[in-house]
């Protein structure tokens, strides 16, 4: 049974984001603490405490009359409180620098305004579509479906579960592609590698460490461990993409709290291009193994089409992040939500360009997207035909 975050919880959130200067986040989470706090028997935060830090971050979002409130209610809980009693001289200073009336510090407070400072579009849809808040469309849910991919020889006989997630640019779910004690084995090699996650910096195309990216990740080749490689080649058959200039097996752990903020997986024209030195080309699509599935949180989210897909053990999410003329696509930005409850192990695998010029072929117009994965631009839809390739088609059937 899923525990309750406590009020202690909910303040050392609060204190976290209040020694980080993000007073907006500070109050929201101390007033939960606070709300908390009076619905316990046993209380698991220091009211005094939570008081004290409150009323300065109401201050420091422009909220003075209900900072003095607080710091007086403070004060009276223990007036030998280090801050408290100079604290409330300030205040009234403050308040009396803005004209306001002795008599009137303490009357018409109103409600506390908690404005996000720097808050942008991007950063509204992406915690939206964290909290599942974004209506999907019952129309294009209709056009949705779920295949046999048997497109190889070796998939005729053993065929991969496909459902679709999404046209416009594709992304799909391949089910139970991965095996409980496979993610054993990887996360048996992955953790001794583990260490904090980083990013390419866009400007200079250099590995640093991030704010916005709190994971822990290792990479794993496929001479490290059998299933590493087994893996790899399960890929392949997947994807129908180019395995040899893929880069290594990534593994990433999220606790609580970790995400990865919208961002783009391919390197952008305007940006140092961070895979020049691997002559590889750009990274071409990406696959995404949830190889554990979170309590709470942790889904992946795209910002720019609006849609999420939550984490399910033992899948693998695949989309690709270029046009099919070589451009990167923009409806790709994408990020991982915060893990709320419990914790998230996944791995990914970043294909690039090089060795895929015939297994993923330009489109005739430049607006020529897949249909379905491994789609050459021509046969029918799994929908509507077996998803088996033109050389495989005859009397296939005969031979199962």
């Amino acid at each position: 049974m899923p525990m309750e975050a406590k009020s202690g919880d909910c303040f050392t959130i609060a204190k976290a984001a209040y020694n980080d200067g993000d007073y907006y986040h500070a109050i929201m989470w101390m007033e939960e603490a606070l709300k908390r706090l009076e619905q316990e028997n046993e209380p698991t935060a220091d009211r005094e405490e939570v008081l004290d830090h409150l009323s300065y971050s109401l201050y420091k979002q422009g909220n003075l009359k209900h900072a003095l409130k607080l710091v007086e209610e403070l004060y009276k809980l223990n007036p030998r409180h280090p801050r408290a009693k100079g604290n409330i001289e300030w205040y009234e200073d403050l308040l009396a620098q803005e004209g306001v009336k002795k008599a009137d510090m303490r009357r018409s407070l109103g409600r506390v305004v908690n404005e996000r400072p720097l808050s942008n579009e991007e950063r509204s849809i992406y915690e939206s579509l964290c909290r599942n808040e974004v209506p999907v469309s019952e129309k294009e849910l209709s056009k949705l479906y779920c295949y046999y991919k048997r497109d190889r020889p070796f998939l005729v006989y053993a065929p991969i579960k496909v459902e679709i997630k999404r046209f416009n640019p594709l992304a799909v779910l391949f089910k139970d592609v991965i095996s409980d004690e496979e993610v054993e084995q990887i996360q048996k090699l992955a953790k001794p590698k583990l260490a904090r996650a980083t990013v390419h910096e866009a400007a200079t195309g250099k590995i640093v460490n991030a704010t916005y990216r709190i994971s822990k990740s290792a990479w794993l080749k496929g001479w490290e461990g059998e299933v590493v490689e087994r893996v790899n080649k399960r890929i392949d058959m997947m994807t129908n993409l180019e395995m040899e200039t893929a880069e290594d097996l990534q593994i990433a752990n999220y606790g609580i709290g970790g995400h990865f903020d919208p961002h783009f997986d391919h390197a952008k024209k305007e940006d140092a291009n961070p895979f020049e030195s691997l002559g590889t080309g750009n990274r071409i699509a990406t696959v995404l193994f949830y190889m554990t599935q979170p309590v709470h949180g942790g889904g992946t989210v795209f910002t720019e089409v609006k849609s999420t897909v939550m984490p399910s053990k033992n899948d693998a999410l695949f989309w690709y992040n270029l046009y099919k003329f070589g451009d990167g696509d923009p409806r790709t930005r994408h990020a991982a939500c915060p893990v709320l409850v419990g914790v998230k192990w996944v791995s990914n695998k970043w294909i690039h360009e090089a060795g895929n010029e015939f297994r993923r072929r330009c489109g005739v117009k430049m607006s020529d997207g897949e249909r379905f994965v491994g789609d050459l631009g021509f046969g029918p839809e799994p929908r509507t035909a077996p998803n088996l390739s033109p050389d495989l088609s005859k009397d296939v059937f005969n031979t199962i």
